[in-house]
């Protein structure tokens, strides 16, 4: 690698370190956003009030349609089954081995969600999703005088099992709205919206149901700005592909381009996720807003839909609800409980990259995963055998990698003396050209020594993505470490530090360490295959290589532990390939296998391949053009 490639990449790095500092803001600037914020809401929450306030007299409720109707036969217009039972809402339970909703009367909606076997942040043995107020859902429809809001009804169970119930709101002479919910066998939850005898009520011509969907997303892991970056309001477009809002900046009432088939209110592990059989229709809106540390919430999530509805009753509307894990073999398998025949993709929830780095983790990590986890082996021993094999594939390409540049650099020498007569800085051109005349001599390529840093450098990037998004480190120790999906502080404080947060994360400062050291041995490498003044201008470069490991542990003291744990394990053990190399290549032996390539190259220039042939094609093409340019000049 030579010295423009180095600061190539050096300046990448910078940049986006940079930018990535420079772009968050200050503490001073967040208390104003969240003043600002504050603000805004209690504006829109006056607005709401006043606009609640002005449509009262137009909107009708159910009552009050039957009303018209002239059928009402008591003061609400419902059946006299009313008691003061309903008052607060009658609790109804739905439970599998995997799930236990509570459902409410009050709406006809799913108010509480307990997900079994993952304990949650406080040590519990379940984690529950939302409860209460933290999550609500309406169905809005438009009748002939205003609308009908399934919020301001109350609804009456039956045919309750622990799988299944029906939510009725009926009227004296028999028109109803009906919610039939059935319980799957783990995280699925099958859900149909009836009108039964309401055309007389109904709008004909409006075939839509509106849906209000909110949920004020849960704190579920101990590392808030962490788990933070991993929630994110995530939709599933009809045609194909997921697209979600921003996991950092607020957004409000974004409208979608396309209709879409899920919504997901997504945090790092869970998610609840709202399927339609008949779509959602374009133009939805999405609001996604982050909430402040401390709170015990991630963001404030809201989605307003609109979808499929039959004013007749024939034909009801059908809605999927998943309340689960992120993970992304379960969801594939629970995907396949959906009774729509699409193609949901519900394992997009599990982010895994860009397109290469996804590939590389579709096909490689999760499958490698997979069956290490099926031994119950330690999920600290699967990141290490994980690396292993990584470097295991990858070690051909490494090892040809360093021959090339152990092979720059026993030729230095000849190198120095090829190119000592043009240090002045008008002749570094001419320097680069006797550098390459003598590379091709010997059959070297310059640009092999790079290739360490571009095959490492997709399989960092994909494990970045895999090991955030892996639910299966979740709570699992190694070592000192307690949690692999969280970091581990070897000191807390109460204080928020700009830049390092409230806590050192040990295995963050093991990564940056162990980076420092790698960067003093590929320095020392790169420096001894340098010439003349690349050898001096590499003193001054490598003070930026010793600044980006300072860098990165800004960047990663908040992020989990096993991913810097296998940062720190890849980096060890590629020093450990590195410095094994090193010993058993014997540079003399080298040198002569070099020489005895020049001369039969010299003897017989047609057996020249590759890089070098292609290097000795560029040197008699410049040496012809310059004589040329002689020539003209002469003339």
């Amino acid at each position: 690698m030579d010295k423009n490639t180095i600061i190539g990449f050096v300046l990448i790095a910078a940049v986006l370190i940079g930018f990535s500092m420079w772009n968050q803001p200050s503490d001073e600037e967040l208390k104003k956003q969240q003043q600002k914020e504050l603000l805004e809401k209690k504006a829109q929450a006056e607005a709401e009030q006043k606009k609640k306030q002005a449509e009262t007299k137009k909107t009708t409720t159910l009552q009050d349609a039957v009303a018209d109707s002239a059928v009402q036969q008591n003061e609400n217009g419902f059946a006299a089954q009313q008691t003061e039972q309903n008052i607060t809402g009658q609790k109804v339970i739905l439970k599998n081995s995997k799930l236990e909703l509570t459902l409410t009367s009050e709406g006809a909606v799913v108010e509480k969600a307990v997900i079994k076997g993952f304990k949650d942040r406080n040590n519990n043995p379940d984690v529950t999703l939302f409860k209460g107020k933290d999550q609500q859902l309406s169905y809005t429809f438009t009748s002939k005088n205003g609308y009908i809001s399934t919020a301001e009804l109350r609804f009456t169970p039956s045919e309750q099992t622990d799988s299944t119930v029906t939510f009725t709101a009926k009227t004296t002479d028999g028109k109803q709205l009906a919610l039939r919910y059935l319980l799957g066998k783990d995280y699925m939850l099958h859900t149909t919206l009836t009108a039964t005898g309401m055309a007389s009520i109904l709008n004909p011509n409006v075939n839509t149901v509106d849906i209000n969907w909110e949920e004020r997303c849960a704190q579920q892991e101990k590392g808030f700005t962490f788990e933070n970056r991993y929630a994110t309001l995530t939709y599933h477009k009809a045609k194909g592909g997921t697209d979600y809002l921003s996991e950092t900046s607020e957004k409000i009432d974004e409208p979608t381009e396309e209709k879409t088939d899920w919504v997901a209110f997504k945090n790092q592990f869970f998610s609840a996720v709202m399927i339609a059989k008949n779509d959602f229709h374009s133009g939805a809106l999405l609001t996604s807003i982050p909430q402040e540390k401390g709170s015990g919430y991630l963001k404030q999530y809201q989605a307003r839909l609109k979808t499929f509805f039959d004013p007749t009753g024939k034909i009801p509307t059908e809605l999927d609800f998943y309340y689960g894990p992120n993970d992304f073999r379960l969801l594939k398998q629970v995907e396949a409980e959906n009774r729509f025949g699409k193609d949901l993709e519900l394992q997009r929830l599990v982010y895994l990259g860009w397109p290469l780095f996804r590939i590389i983790n579709r096909w490689f990590t999760i499958y490698v995963f997979d069956w290490l986890t099926g031994f119950n082996i330690n999920m600290g021993i699967v990141l290490i055998i994980i690396t292993l094999l990584l470097k295991l594939i990858t070690y051909p390409l490494v090892k040809k990698s360093y021959m090339s540049s152990a092979k720059m650099r026993v030729l230095k020498p000849k190198l120095d003396a090829a190119t000592k007569e043009f240090d002045k800085p008008e002749d570094q051109m001419k320097k680069q050209q006797a550098m390459m005349s003598e590379y091709a001599k010997y059959g070297v390529s310059p640009l092999s020594g790079c290739l360490p840093m571009l095959i490492q450098m997709p399989i960092w990037i994909a494990m970045f993505n895999f090991v955030p998004n892996a639910i299966q480190l979740r709570g699992e120790s190694f070592l000192w470490i307690d949690d692999l999906s969280t970091y581990d502080p070897i000191i807390e404080w109460n204080t928020n530090i700009w830049l390092i947060g409230d806590h050192l994360s040990l295995t963050c400062i093991l990564f940056c360490v162990a980076n420092v050291l790698y960067s003093v041995m590929t320095m020392r490498q790169q420096r001894d295959q340098m010439v003349g003044q690349q050898a001096e201008q590499m003193k001054m470069m490598q003070w930026m290589m010793y600044f980006m490991p300072v860098m990165f542990f800004f960047m990663f003291n908040d992020y989990s532990s096993g991913l810097n744990f296998y940062y720190f394990v890849s980096l060890f053990f590629s020093a450990a390939i590195m410095f094994m190399l090193r010993k058993t290549t014997n540079d003399e032996k080298l040198l002569a296998t070099l020489e005895a390539n020049y001369k039969e190259a010299k003897n017989n220039p047609q057996k020249l391949k590759g890089l070098a042939a292609r290097l000795q094609a560029m040197q008699e093409q410049q040496q012809e053009m310059q004589r040329k340019r002689e020539q003209l000049g002469k003339k």
